[in-house]
């Protein structure tokens, strides 16, 4: 019932974030939890630089109007220059590997040469996100749209790369999302390596797909 609720709110977004709609008497429409958005421009780093150092925390909202103000003005992938990356990731976990939400985790990754699919996937998924459409929603640590010269990608991060059960169902609830007939992968993050060894081989391997 919860995820109903937290849906149909988020399909009222369009209502609710036009000016003329948003009467005084009106309550923000309250999400689940609070995310962030982050930027990352790659395109000219500093000589020495630390991976990520250039990754910016933006903007943490916790309601479906400020997540449509958001997206309309500044959030979308089309509007990016070329090595940019937008992430949106649940407050209170950073998008790096280092992260310990992160650490042992993987993600999924879909591809796009259009900008106006990405756009559409990007935004799918943040509605997905928002709304709590996900089953293993607490095994997902956010998504990340990356705009490239050739070849535009989405990734979903989630927590624990070893668990495939609930890999592989968010997996296919994200097809299912971003409306893709192409084969998804999963791969592990460099540093999960926190895994028993009747995992190591698939470990190796770095894969689920759907």
């Amino acid at each position: 019932e919860r995820k109903k609720m937290a849906s149909e709110s988020v399909a009222e977004a369009n209502v609710a974030a036009a000016p003329e709609t948003a009467a005084v008497e009106k309550q923000p429409h309250r999400l689940e939890r609070k995310w962030t958005f982050w930027f990352d421009n790659q395109a000219k780093p500093k000589q020495g630089a630390a991976w990520g150092s250039s990754l910016r925390r933006a903007y943490t909202f916790d309601t479906v109007e400020d997540f449509w103000c958001l997206y309309d003005q500044i959030f979308r992938p089309s509007k990016l220059p070329a090595q940019a990356d937008f992430h949106l990731f649940k407050a209170g976990i950073e998008p790096k590997w280092e992260d310990p939400e992160c650490a042992n985790g993987g993600k999924w990754t879909a591809t796009s040469s259009r900008k106006a699919d990405l756009d559409n996937m990007w935004l799918e998924t943040l509605m997905a996100l928002i709304g709590e459409q996900f089953d293993e929603a607490e095994e997902i640590c956010g998504v990340v749209a990356s705009v490239r010269q050739r070849q535009d990608k989405l990734a979903l991060w989630t927590k624990n790369a070893a668990n495939e059960a609930a890999q592989m169902s968010i997996g296919r609830k994200w097809k299912e999302v971003i409306d893709v007939n192409d084969k998804l992968s999963y791969s592990f993050h460099v540093n999960a390596i926190n895994l028993d060894d009747s995992r190591r081989e698939r470990s190796a391997k770095s894969r689920y797909t759907v």
